[in-house]
């Protein structure tokens, strides 16, 4: 293999495991019963005019399984991040002491957890779309290649063969995170 064709399938699979750990990421975020700061660290908070991740602005913790505390390093921003952590719609009201924002999560009804098992699905769908993106993108630049006289017909046919593998190997990976997923949801 070349070296231009090793660096192309580098780049492919480099975006493929990118668009991976960014569901990985996305599904951190959802609520699955317990208490994870991950839930409301990339809640945006109008800091001074600038919205301002949650995580940049305040320390947060899990005192208890259920609950969760959010304590900012400037007391100032208190009210910003209690209206941001409102408007953000979790289905938990936060209770300030003037110091320390508290949030309690219910627990999640099985219509949640169904409703909750469907955002899953349509994130990982939406990982998917974008792994065959990555692929088709992946194709053209190899044809390209081809066309421009960098790569020969038997090289370009097994770098897209290359391609086709490690798509394959990204959506079972996807396939599995969906699974651990749901079931987490669905099994709490």
């Amino acid at each position: 293999m070349t070296e231009f064709a090793k660096m192309v399938i580098d780049e492919i699979k480099g975006k493929m495991d990118k668009s991976v750990e960014h569901l990985k990421d996305e599904l951190r975020g959802i609520r699955t019963g317990r208490a994870s700061p991950a839930l409301v660290e990339n809640i945006r908070v109008d800091y001074y005019g600038s919205p301002t991740p949650l995580l940049q602005l305040a320390q947060i913790s899990v005192p208890e399984a259920r609950m969760l505390a959010v304590k900012p390093f400037d007391q100032g921003a208190l009210p910003a991040i209690e209206k941001a952590l409102l408007k953000a719609n979790l289905g938990m009201t936060p209770n300030s002491d003037g110091k320390v924002l508290r949030l309690a999560l219910p627990a999640l009804s099985e219509e949640q957890r169904k409703k909750l098992a469907v955002r899953v699905k349509e994130l990982a769908e939406k990982t998917r779309v974008s792994l065959r993106n990555i692929r088709r993108e992946g194709r053209k630049q190899i044809e390209q290649s081809q066309k421009d006289g960098d790569l020969s017909e038997d090289i370009a046919h097994d770098l897209i063969d290359e391609v086709q593998e490690h798509l394959k190997e990204h959506e079972k990976g996807v396939d599995q995170i969906l699974a651990d997923k749901t079931k987490e949801i669905m099994t709490i």
